[in-house]
């Protein structure tokens, strides 16, 4: 028997998977599959790149019933781009069994797009826009039967608990479904997980330290100034589609210009940008028209491109989580990849510690540079200096 069939994926879903090269599921695909096409609810730890989208999609596309007129499954994503991207990742399956999607997302028209979703057996949305069409009555989601939450940490990192909260309360608990997915189950993601699920069997996938380990990490000194210099010769020294990230939106359209002008086909995406301005700057990236897209984390986030070979963090991420999901966007669906950090002097010693706490002590100082101890702070006790990292809580 086929792998995805010995899961429980039906024939003409494995023809479809046979033909775009699809043949062994990825681990979290493995795991997941047969009990959500069991109708059990799901919580799945896996980072972004693993395999989930048809972790989720294939059980939720075998489990739809096409006799019903409204939509029966909703997949909440963070980004626009993403709810696009798992659409098209989704079609050509989910046509081999008559099943519709729809995206729901923000910068495009209410009416059409609500026209549409309305006659979809599944619905990928934002929640923001989708709490938008409900409050406006322009589309019902009280006979949904299977919730998926895709990418719940950056939701909840995005300021979207609200709506996705109140986007839950109409969707019937009773009889429900719900797969919850997160690179994260701690904290407050966790405490949601467990709120929205019920007996939910825990997958996860989990990596032998916190970063991307199928990527290439890097650290590269900048000297003589020239920042730009440096990037384009980091660039060059990589062919293929990069992500370069940046702090700012101003920042974002700066580069974007002086790569091009220096000849290196270059986009921005930011928050700034329109719907089809977004759009036409992914576009062109896939299409091969653009070598680099430089984006700011914001704008980057949910974005689901499979063939990223090199990311560059040209501005320093701002906290260790950061750099995770920055890098995260390169070595994805089991494909190798580079995440390179360009490094000022005066950010060296910032950034060595984030290296050594992610345990990238060793790239680190591949790139000639030395990891600095750990940072020292005066305690408030008789003016003593102790270590962040080493001095224990105490409790009075």
């Amino acid at each position: 028997m086929e792998p995805f069939a010995s899961l429980g994926v039906s024939a003409p879903v494995c023809r479809v998977l046979t033909t775009r090269g699809i043949l062994e599921p990825f681990e979290i695909q493995s795991l997941v599959i047969a009990d959500a096409i069991a109708g059990k609810d799901v919580l799945a730890k896996s980072r972004t790149g693993s395999g989930k989208t048809l972790a989720f999609g294939l059980p939720m596309i075998e489990r739809t019933d096409l006799t019903r007129k409204q939509p029966s499954a909703l997949v909440l994503v963070p980004t626009r781009e993403l709810a696009v991207q798992v659409v098209k990742e989704l079609s050509d399956v989910a046509a081999a069994r008559g099943v519709r999607l729809a995206a729901v997302y923000g910068g495009v028209g209410l009416a059409d797009q609500a026209r549409k979703a309305a006659k979809a057996h599944i619905v990928v949305a934002t929640p923001g826009r989708l709490q938008d069409l409900v409050d406006r009555r322009m589309l019902r989601i009280d006979n949904v039967k299977t919730l998926v939450l895709d990418e719940a940490d950056r939701m909840l990192d995005m300021g979207f608990q609200p709506q996705v909260d109140r986007i839950v309360s109409h969707v019937p608990r009773e009889g429900r479904q719900t797969m919850f997915f997160s690179a994260t189950l701690e904290g407050v993601v966790g405490h949601l997980a467990r709120a929205y699920t019920k007996d939910a069997v825990l997958h996860e996938v989990e990596s032998k330290r916190e970063v991307v380990e199928s990527a290439n990490h890097r650290f590269v000194e900048v000297k003589g100034g020239d920042k730009v210099a440096t990037l384009i010769s980091v660039l060059e020294a990589e062919p293929g589609t990069a992500i370069v990230f940046v702090r700012t939106k101003r920042g974002a359209d700066r580069l974007a210009h002086r790569l091009t002008k220096e000849g290196v086909n270059a986009v921005a995406l930011h928050g700034d940008l329109t719907q089809p301005a977004r759009t036409r700057a992914l576009e062109r990236l896939m299409s091969g028209k653009a070598q680099v897209l430089v984006a700011t984390d914001v704008a980057a986030r949910g974005l689901d491109l499979d063939d990223i070979a090199h990311v560059v963090n040209f501005d320093p991420p701002g906290d260790d989580s950061s750099y995770v999901h920055r890098v995260g966007r390169t070595a994805r669906a089991g494909k190798a990849g580079i995440g390179t950090t360009l490094v000022m002097p005066e950010q060296q010693a910032d950034i060595s510690r984030m290296a050594a706490r992610l345990k990238l002590h060793e790239e680190f100082e591949d790139g000639g540079m030395e990891v600095a101890p750990p940072a020292l702070v005066y305690s408030s006790h008789r003016g003593r200096r102790s270590s962040m990292r080493s001095r224990p809580s105490r409790r009075r």
